[in-house]
């Protein structure tokens, strides 16, 4: 009898994961790509301070299955305003499921966090996850097809004082 190694999960494909440019923080990158590596997927980890032109040039030569910015210096919102129109001036990246997610503002008040995650929805993001933790982007994805593409609209926010608040998907986005 020989025994057959452990098969492993079939990979999901790439994801990039960065910071905004003006993020120095680096922990929280790291335990993303823990996390996405655990769910099966490759991850290339841009780290910290990632400038938009370097991010935007990253994803067009790498072509991920999807691009994950994090942020946790309350800067997410502004610095994600001007990244996602670039991102999705790219042809190659028009279709790229493209989130954010972290400590994206300063503001305390929940109705201007929702009028800026909407904002960030508006400007090309597929999700938003304010002020989230990462098992909601892990919801997020096992919410998708087996083949790893996070499904959109079909993620129930989060709700209650205890879980962090969280938008997810902008309708009509492939």
């Amino acid at each position: 009898m020989v025994n057959e190694p452990a098969r492993l999960p079939a990979p999901r494909g790439t994801v990039i994961i960065s910071s905004v440019a003006s993020d120095a923080h680096t922990w929280n990158l790291v335990l993303l790509q823990l996390l996405l590596e655990e769910m099966g997927y490759h991850v290339i980890n841009l780290g910290p301070c990632v400038p938009d032109a370097l991010l935007v040039e990253e994803c067009v030569l790498r072509r991920p299955t999807m691009v994950v910015i994090s942020s946790i210096n309350g800067h997410g919102y502004a610095d994600g305003l001007r990244l996602a129109p670039r991102l999705r001036a790219r042809p190659e990246l028009a279709a790229t499921p493209i989130v954010i997610g972290g400590k994206l503002g300063v503001v305390e008040d929940a109705v201007e966090r929702d009028r800026q995650s909407a904002a960030l929805l508006e400007a090309g993001f597929d999700a938003v996850f304010a002020d989230a933790h990462a098992t909601d982007l892990c919801r997020y994805l096992r919410s998708g097809d087996p083949a790893g593409q996070p499904a959109g609209p079909s993620v129930e926010p989060s709700a209650g004082p205890a879980v962090p608040r969280t938008v997810a998907g902008a309708p009509g986005r492939p």
